[in-house]
């Protein structure tokens, strides 16, 4: 059966929010929308669930704390992170399909699943992770008790101790504490998204009859791990509180407790086109989110059921809202224990990046004259974050001759370096452009205080184009030279981020190729005015030429396989779910182009279909390092594969990235930075220790590993050191003496 591929309108499915279907509008609702076309195979054969494609990355995520090859410390963190995950999921995608359902939406999703149907198979898949995720916590307890760390409960620990704990007790943690009781005269009390907290129950002495509710928050302003003193035991803040109720009601009599913990909607379904004050919507939008409805109840160790049918009664949940903690706490707190234990064995060897071998001129050296003689590849965080784009930025700031710097800024974390650049940069006179996303999730807050502290300095400061999330990793510096004004740019995979430099893999590109530099300057004339130039000859762009230009190159590859010229497309990115890439791709498949995709995350399309997919292969990557780089590659009928078309960039292929956000993909055309990431491809690709293969029911199963070989990202950290012995701490150590 041979299955052809016809133009196809993406199946409106609920992996959009409302908002996002709204911003897509100033761009999209000119095209023409095609009809849903009828495919010989169903639509749930060529397409698999998002959602479920998330939990099963959260899976390999979990299945890292099970591999006892990793060292203990980082396992307790994969555990952390594979909560956290699970956190974010509820907030986003449970809470989205849970609204879809309240508000009466029947969509379906990419395979045919109404919002019904897709929060049921969540549930199903939840159970068995869930399970896993407790048992996965039991034995990691036992296994650091061996190693001289005891996760104590505080009904064991001996009198001595227990005195000691109560004097702690008293001095750091009951001064913190507010009990809020539930009365005639006190209403019952607002839960905080992700807040933990301990339901009491209490009886009056002078009236029995009657039980009455408090509430008790965890606060998160204290330690949360007690060392007890002269011991090898830690123990819980939640446990120490819990075992001191009684004092936080002198006279009552304490009948029984549950600790709880609520996850919020953080899915908006406000719409962002013709508001004229982004800054005033995003502060609502952060103040609505501490009210959002509640998406799920997690119920740890309950004393008295009164108590938890109470909590249930007032926040107006159902049972199919009830979820069972793994542990006598938030788990995202048991990462946080791993930096108060001194055990250097139990964790992944330091890693210092190295500095980038173009770079390694004298401490006087221009980092322009550097990026002058030729492009510099970058591949973080084997390569310094800091000593490329944080000095480029950096140095830009200080040089005279530097007239005006443009950046965007998506998630930038807390005390920036490139913020202080900025302000000092617009203090020195130079004109400075910062565009801030404030859309960015869970980053609002941060980036709007950014936000003010640039404009207060005196930066121009936007805020992107209206109805599109500005996800786009760029910056240029324009520098009077002696010859001529010059343009520098970064284009990049990752934020701008100092902290998450270092332990996420990113590509950036430092380049003064004009053919990239005048149209950067012509994108961040659209970003901050009213640019509409279309007709862009090498930057890639969302939602200007992206989606219509990976489409023509996906052809391309299928046109040269018929024409039995080379062909191949390989990339790597963080989730897939675009369905007429997937068509595009079904298409080259069906016509011979070996596709090779690295997906760190969910993927929608099924590779290995027969007649469909046979010649896509998915692979997906997990390591001590978060997987973030975009690579997209092309061979373009070369007889060399390094001659074919490589891009970097922001932009996964998903339809948020290519419709709906504003994104930027760079062609790499510098031949010694087309053979790097060739290699670092062919690296992912043939990697057998961290490297998981997607089936075409849509579930994994790790490649068997060479056990003499290392894995993907460790041997790139060997490859860096190689090629280039001096790091950033050398650097470091030498400034300093």
């Amino acid at each position: 059966m041979t299955f052809v591929t016809q133009p196809m309108r993406r199946i409106e499915n609920l992996n959009m929010s409302a908002r996002e279907k709204k911003a897509t509008k100033p761009t999209v609702r000119k095209k023409k929308r095609h009809k849903n076309v009828e495919h010989p195979l169903s639509s749930g054969l060529i397409f698999s669930n998002r959602e479920l494609g998330w939990l099963n990355f959260n899976l390999r995520v979990l299945a890292e704390v099970e591999d006892n090859k990793n060292p203990l410390l980082e396992r307790v963190k994969f555990l952390s992170i594979s909560s956290s995950n699970l956190d974010e999921f509820f907030m986003k995608r449970v809470g989205g399909l849970k609204r879809h359902v309240a508000y009466g939406v029947s969509t379906k999703s990419s395979d045919s699943q109404t919002p019904e149907m897709q929060l049921a198979m969540i549930m199903n898949h939840l159970q068995p992770m869930l399970k896993r995720q407790k048992e996965a916590y039991e034995l990691l307890v036992k296994e650091l008790k061996i190693e001289g760390c005891e996760i104590a409960c505080y009904k064991d620990l001996k009198e001595t101790e227990k005195k000691h704990l109560k004097e702690y007790f008293n001095q750091n943690v009951f001064p913190v504490l507010t009990p809020l009781s539930v009365d005639s005269g006190h209403p019952f009390p607002f839960i905080s998204n992700l807040s933990t907290s301990l339901g009491v129950s209490l009886l009056n002495p002078n009236n029995s009859d009657e039980k009455l509710f408090a509430r008790v928050k965890i606060p998160r302003v204290i330690n949360q791990w007690i060392q007890v003193d002269g011991t090898k035991k830690w123990i819980h803040v939640v446990d120490l509180i819990r075992a001191h109720l009684p004092d936080l009601f002198p006279s009552m009599k304490v009948v029984g407790h549950v600790l709880f913990r609520v996850s919020r909607n953080a899915d908006s379904d406000r719409e962002e086109e013709d508001v004229e004050d982004l800054l005033a919507m995003i502060e609502e939008e952060l103040r609505q989110r501490r009210f959002a409805e509640i998406v799920r109840i997690e119920f740890g160790e309950c004393t008295d059921l009164w108590t938890k049918e109470f909590l249930m009664s007032q926040l107006e949940l159902k049972e199919e809202d009830i979820f069972p903690m793994s542990a006598e706490f938030d788990l995202a707190d048991f990462g946080a224990i791993t930096n108060l234990l001194i055990w250097p064995d139990h964790k992944y060897p330091l890693w210092s990046p190295v500095v980038p071998s173009a770079l390694l001129g004298e401490p006087t050296s221009s980092i322009f004259e550097a990026i002058r003689k030729s492009d510099i590849l970058l591949h973080h965080p084997f390569e310094s974050f800091a000593s490329s784009v944080e000095r480029l930025i950096r140095d830009a700031a200080h040089d005279p001759d530097v007239l005006a710097i443009k950046m965007t800024l998506y998630r930038t974390g807390d005390n920036s370096p490139f913020i202080k650049a900025l302000i000092l940069a617009a203090e020195e006179g130079k004109q400075v452009v910062c565009l801030i996303e404030l859309k960015a999730r869970f980053d609002e807050e941060r980036n709007i205080y950014w936000a003010q502290e640039l404009e207060n300095a005196g930066v121009h400061v936007v805020y992107g184009v209206v109805g599109l999330k500005t996800h786009a990793k760029t910056a240029l510096i324009v520098r009077k030279e002696f010859d001529r004004v010059r343009c520098y740019a970064h284009v990049g995979t990752g934020n701008y981020n100092a902290a998450t430099s270092r332990f996420y893999t990113d590509m950036g590109l430092l380049t003064c190729d004009d053919r990239i530099t005048q149209e950067l300057v012509e994108f961040f004339n659209y970003l901050t005015g009213k640019s509409l130039k279309q007709d862009y000859q090498h930057l890639v762009l969302a939602p200007v030429n992206m989606f219509n230009k990976m489409k023509e190159l996906i052809q391309r590859e299928r046109d040269h396989a018929k024409a039995g010229k080379p062909s191949l497309i390989m990339a790597k990115f963080n989730n897939m779910e675009e369905n007429d890439i997937s068509m595009a791709l079904y298409d080259a498949s069906q016509n011979k182009v070996p596709i090779h995709l690295i997906v760190r995350g969910f993927c929608c399309l099924r590779p290995n279909v027969k007649d469909v997919s046979e010649t896509i292969q998915v692979q997906s990557t997990i390591g001590r390092f978060l997987e973030h780089s975009r690579i997209f590659y092309f061979r373009n009928g070369q007889e060399n594969p390094v001659d074919g078309d490589f891009y970097i960039g922001s932009a996964d292929w998903m339809y948020r990235n290519l419709h709906a956000r504003v994104e930027s993909l760079c062609p790499v055309y510098d031949k010694h930075a087309k053979e790097k990431l060739w290699g670092i491809l062919q690296l992912y690709w043939n990697d057998t220790q961290q490297t998981w293969v997607m089936k075409s029911d849509a579930s994994y199963e790790k490649k068997k590993a060479a056990e003499a070989e290392p894995g993907v990202q460790a041997e790139l950290m060997r490859l860096a050191v190689t090629h280039q012995n001096i790091t950033e701490d050398d650097i470091h150590h030498r400034s300093q003496a």
